[in-house]
């Protein structure tokens, strides 16, 4: 969100440290009034800073535990259907369009690799999807992470 001043970024912080804080302990924290905390995160709410809640839920603790990326190659005309068929499956739980040789990144959690097979496999019976790649995820080596970001921001600001 471009427009963020120094204020917004130092909500963000306060925010990433501790994302269970109420409005009342920010502004304690801050030095600004619950009012200001509250429009502010109302505001930052609105223009779509804060990305899904569901993004801090392990799928391992859902008994999903086996995640993993597959690459999909597409007929490029028929995107659109094809994304509202992947948003059908429960197993996907990103995918991003990407540039170059492969057209998406979609990453599945599955309860193991049978479940893995069968949701490639439902991926590759969508009309238009071409080929699929997979490879499993090993480790997080760099988890989602917005805070370096964060800091970078605050120090041009």
């Amino acid at each position: 969100m471009p427009g963020l001043d120094r204020t917004d970024l130092e909500l963000l912080h306060a925010l990433s440290s501790d994302h269970r804080a109420t409005v009342v302990a920010l502004a304690h924290r801050l030095g600004l009034s619950r009012n200001t905390v509250q429009a502010r995160m109302g505001r930052l709410e609105a223009s779509g800073a804060f990305l899904s809640y569901e993004r801090a839920i392990a799928t391992q603790t859902l008994g999903f535990p086996i995640r993993a990326c597959l690459t999909v190659v597409v007929r490029q005309h028929e995107l659109p259907r094809i994304r509202e068929s992947l948003s059908e499956v429960p197993e996907i739980v990103q995918a991003l369009g990407l540039s170059g040789s492969v057209d998406l990144l979609v990453v599945v959690a599955c309860r193991d690799t049978q479940h893995l097979f069968d949701v490639d496999a439902r991926i590759l019976a969508i009309e238009g999807v071409e080929r699929t790649e997979t490879s499993l995820v090993m480790d997080e080596v760099i988890p989602y992470r917005v805070t370096p970001l964060m800091e970078l921001a605050r120090q041009e600001a």
